[in-house]
């Protein structure tokens, strides 16, 4: 039986990649989206001009992935939560994190992201992401696809995932709210970030806001600096705020135009989602030196499936060192280096792209190095010529499950959305 499902697994592989490679349809309906967007954001109480450019965001081609690809990306985000509860494991990531991640509120983090790169080992992670952004954009974006060459396109399960999409994400704020409050919800929830008409991802801002409020969450978009901390309550334009979606990437928020966040949610005063805590516990990238050693992770614990499913799909990652330089540059064009608290890409390098200047303030910063190990690819037809772009998965999950995945298409050693061609794309399962 066995025989039969590893040729099973393998012939499956071959289709999905089969399809990046030859299928080109376009399969986005652009008419149907840009309707889509209309209809939420004009529905909400905004003009038309109110409605974003988000043509650039998207892709016009899906990305082909295995249904067992899905599956075991579903047990390795649950093989890594597991991990995470170990009390030996905690011990060791919260040695490293900063004072403010001792404090437990309760809550476990809404929207987790995984990231995957998709190749013949099977799904290899990369990241681990906090306060994943993309998951109100993809949604809309499944939802405005044409049928392609391949009869596959959305199985029952993906839309029956993305049918349920409203109901589960106010379902994980109404957890995250009970994890810390005993009343069933919020009345009124802020979305925080810096500056936030000026980010990337305002629009998914836009789009979070008309999905709380049309289910009974009035919802505001803030800069941390609108907030006041003053007996005991949190306000913003006088209105009191009961819960924060955290989107800042001060994940201590340390900066001085946090404070008020901070010192509310230091005396339990706002619900923080997600924390100073989990960001500690999970999206360090130190973690990931935990992560990958799949030894110590069984002797704190872990149950052998579990350890099995880390060993095969972590890749090994280590802390860099200044008295490591010499083997680390010697083994650079098989490593991938990361800023230890760094987030969307900035400061991270290829090892085979490295110079000396870059390697030695490397040296001089806080690093990890990971074995490197390549993106999947999907093959397009742009302006008439076929291109390969190279491709990630990222899971949106909470408390283990997933919620939705989805694909980005990109050109370069990172993600980015100035690719042509690229953007995020839908995952159809084969």
């Amino acid at each position: 039986m066995e025989d039969v499902t590893q040729e099973n697994q393998r012939i499956t592989n071959t289709r999905a990649d089969q399809l990046n490679r030859q299928c080109y349809c376009v399969t986005l309906d652009r008419k149907a989206l840009n309707e889509n967007l209309q209809n939420q954001f004009v529905g909400a109480g905004n003009d038309l001009s109110a409605v974003p450019e988000l043509q650039h965001l998207f892709s016009n081609t899906p990305v082909f992935i295995p249904q067992t690809d899905v599956e075991t990306m579903e047990r390795i985000v649950q093989a890594i939560e597991s991990a995470t509860e170990l009390p030996l494991y905690r011990e060791r990531a919260l040695s490293w994190a900063p004072e403010i991640a001792s404090f437990d509120p309760g809550p476990i983090g809404a929207f987790m992201g995984y990231d995957f790169h998709l190749g013949p080992d099977g799904p290899q992670l990369i990241e681990i992401n906090t306060n994943a952004g993309g998951a109100f954009l993809n949604v809309v974006l499944a939802r405005a696809q044409h049928r392609c060459c391949d009869p596959s396109q959305q199985t029952a399960a993906t839309k029956q995932a993305l049918d349920g999409f409203e109901d589960a994400v106010l379902d994980m704020f109404q957890q995250e709210w009970q994890r810390q409050r005993t009343d069933s919800m919020p009345s009124r929830l802020a979305i925080v970030d810096d500056a936030p008409e000026t980010q990337f991802m305002f629009p998914e801002f836009q789009l979070a806001q008309q999905l709380l409020q049309a289910r009974g969450i009035d919802t505001l978009i803030l800069d941390p600096s609108e907030l006041e901390y003053v007996g005991g309550a949190l306000t913003a334009k006088g209105k009191r705020i009961d819960m924060v979606y955290n989107r800042l990437v001060d994940f201590a928020l340390d900066a001085p135009t946090h404070e008020a966040l901070r010192r509310a949610y230091l005396d339990g005063a706002v619900v923080v989602t997600p924390n100073p805590r989990v960001h500690a516990l999970m999206a360090d990238k130190r973690n990931l030196i935990l992560l990958s050693d799949p030894q110590t992770l069984r002797d704190w614990g872990l149950n052998e499936v579990e350890a099995g499913y880390l060993a095969s799909a972590v890749p090994k990652t280590r802390l860099v060192e200044a008295s490591d330089a010499a083997e680390l540059w010697s083994a650079r064009r098989e490593l991938f280096f990361k800023p230890v608290a760094g987030h969307g890409s900035k400061g991270v390098y290829r090892g085979s792209k490295l110079t000396r200047r870059v390697f030695e303030n490397i040296l001089k910063g806080d690093y990890i190095a990971q074995n490197f190990v390549p993106a999947g690819e999907r093959t397009m037809r742009i302006d008439g010529t076929l291109t390969a772009r190279k491709v990630d998965i990222r899971l949106y999950t909470y408390a283990g499950k997933r919620l939705l995945a989805a694909a980005r298409v990109y050109q370069g050693q990172t993600t980015n959305f100035r690719t042509p061609g690229g953007g995020f794309a839908p995952v159809f399962q084969v």
